[in-house]
């Protein structure tokens, strides 16, 4: 995707940051805005599980 080209993706595949086209989006955590960004994917991963989860436990 043409719109895709500027961003930022963390690959499963290699375990790294890409910029751009690179491997195939079911590989790809992504698209971010920075470098940075695409580093902290699994971080942020996280985050959002453990919200995710918290979230389930109180409608329980």
């Amino acid at each position: 995707m043409k719109d895709d080209d500027d961003k930022w993706w963390f690959c499963l595949a290699h375990r790294r940051v890409e910029h751009g086209a690179g491997c195939p989006g079911k590989d790809r955590m992504g698209p971010y805005d920075s470098e940075e960004a695409a580093a902290g994917a699994f971080e942020l991963a996280r985050q959002r599980n453990e919200a995710w989860r918290r979230q389930d436990d109180d409608g329980d």
